[in-house]
């Protein structure tokens, strides 16, 4: 940038000391032309006016070059500044966002292992209710099949019972009558036939 500025006002020098100059050396020829000198005489008012260029140089130097300079430089610290702190911010931002994304991403992971854990636990409890009424379907029919077995005990005994009765009942017929061999058989055959044919 120094470089930049200093070739400019290199150049600005050239053309200012070329157009000063030129008034001087059309003054010097037209002074030749008159008095006859040289091609290239040295005027007075060439001197004055070279040294009032280079004065007003040293002054612009002073008063305008530095201070641009300085204030192009500050400007361009600025600038620079600027670049590196947007530069900053566009990294950290670049950083958050990929934070952001990867706690997005773990979120969504999170989500999918709950939703997960949640189907399974479901399902488990779906089969923990199935296992249930199987076994309290077990159970029931199980009671069923032992009260069935404990009603079918009585019936058998209510009916030996009954049996027993009506053995008793036709020994005390068969003592109370004197019977002959064949009414003994005959009413023996009948208790039995009687036996035979009621339900076990």
């Amino acid at each position: 940038m120094r470089e930049r500025v200093r070739g400019r006002w290199g150049r600005i020098a050239l053309a200012a000391v070329t157009l000063l100059g030129l008034p001087a050396g059309a003054l010097a020829a037209e002074t030749a032309g008159e008095g006859g000198g040289g091609i290239i005489s040295l005027d007075v008012s060439l001197v004055v006016q070279v040294v009032n260029f280079l004065v007003l140089l040293l002054i612009l130097w002073k008063l305008l070059y530095r201070p641009l300079v300085a204030k192009m430089e500050e400007r361009t610290a600025a600038i620079k500044k600027s670049l590196d702190e947007a530069e900053r911010a566009r990294a950290e931002a670049r950083r958050e966002l990929e934070e952001n994304m990867a706690k997005l991403r773990q979120a969504y992971a999170e989500a999918q292992a709950i939703r997960e854990a949640a189907r399974k636990e479901a399902a488990d409890e779906q089969r923990k209710l199935v296992e249930a009424a199987r076994a309290e379907a077990h159970r029931l029919v199980e009671g069923a099949r032992v009260q069935l077995e404990a009603d079918v005990r009585r019936a058998r005994d209510e009916l030996r019972r009954e049996v027993g009765d009506l053995a008793t009942a036709v020994a005390e017929k068969l003592i109370r009558k004197s019977l002959r061999d064949e009414d003994h058989r005959r009413i023996v055959a009948e208790a039995v036939r009687a036996l035979e044919g009621r339900p076990s």
